[in-house]
């Protein structure tokens, strides 16, 4: 129970270090004449994977590459059943602008190629790894994701609903610049540092006690309590009908923790993936591939059914995997 406790302690730490971050860069940023939106498409966008980052680092630089896959991958699932389940049931996502609908194949194929990289040791019956060089092309990916976000939003200026949403979205503050934006920024260092490094290690310590796999806790403990900025996000913007944003949200989550925080820890440490790795990046891949014909060829509408649905397969798989 205590090292429960730590590992809560630890998230929530890395919660407030990731929120004390975003408010002291978008101080910052009021300062020089950022609008609104721009912050949103950016501080927050990387600030909200701050918690998986640091976790991912320092889990790899001492050796906890399976708790850092089943962070990131456990992430990923989670934003994509659970968080986007929840938002769909609470109302339904309607899609009414054109840049998240844009992202969604990057989604895809940012997916497709993580899992067919996890393949290539996998049919040699090797330990399948991420190695480095794989990190280097996945970074190169996000490289080409962050210049394509960029001259979408350039293009589409003010009009698009994802950018109105993020524009008048009160959770992003940057409208008074404080004096203090240094000092919050110091302190969210402190906090990530401090909550990621007793997260990893409470993290390995519950799972050598319980005799289970490290990728067990990263996927249903750790990923889920580094995911709660994203589901309050997601449900916030759900309730007040900001369904752009709601997926907007998860979709850019998503692409950040598989094209940055994976292939930074790989960078660390090439990260083995575990037993059942491969089928949880398969997962994965099938619920990005099952937003491509809800949102982009159908009537752009995830009902309340199709959510049910979504937290249907996800509870199944956990207890699959955590039985298992």
């Amino acid at each position: 129970m205590v090292t429960i406790g730590a590992i809560i302690l630890g998230i929530v730490l890395l919660i407030g270090g990731g929120t004390s971050l975003v408010h002291g860069a978008s101080q910052i940023a009021a300062r020089f004449g950022v609008s609104p939106m721009v912050v949103g498409l950016t501080i927050v966008a990387f600030g909200t994977s701050m918690p998986e980052l640091v976790v991912n680092m320092i889990g790899a630089s001492s050796g906890a590459t399976e708790l850092a896959f089943g962070n990131v991958v456990g992430s990923s699932i989670a934003n994509l059943a659970l968080v986007l389940g929840t938002a769909a049931l609470i109302r339904p996502i309607d899609i009414q602008g054109q840049l998240v609908r844009r992202e969604l194949p990057l989604l895809l194929l940012a997916t497709a190629i993580l899992t067919t990289m996890s393949l290539d040791n996998f049919f040699d019956g090797a330990n399948p790894i991420i190695s480095r060089s794989d990190a280097v092309v996945l970074l190169f990916v996000f490289s080409i994701f962050i210049y394509t976000m960029v001259t979408d939003f350039i293009k589409a200026r003010e009009g698009d609903a994802l950018l109105i949403a993020i524009g008048s979205n009160p959770l992003v503050d940057n409208k008074s610049a404080g004096r203090f934006g240094g000092l919050f920024i110091a302190a969210g260092v402190f906090l990530l540092y401090y909550g990621g490094d007793m997260t990893v290690r409470h993290s390995v310590e519950l799972a050598e006690r319980l005799g289970i796999s490290e990728v067990i806790v990263g996927l249903y403990i750790v990923a889920l309590g580094t995911s709660m900025p994203e589901l309050v996000t997601s449900i916030i913007a759900a309730a007040r009908k900001e369904s752009d944003l709601a997926l907007g949200n998860i979709v850019g989550s998503n692409l950040f923790n598989t094209l940055l925080v994976l292939p930074a820890s790989a960078l660390i440490s090439p990260v083995r993936i575990p037993a059942g790795g491969v089928a949880d990046l398969l997962l994965s891949l099938v619920f990005a591939a099952m937003l491509i014909p809800i949102f982009i060829f159908g009537k752009a509408r995830l009902g309340r059914l199709t959510g049910v649905i979504f937290l249907s397969i996800y509870l199944a798989w956990a207890t699959l995997r955590i039985t298992s």
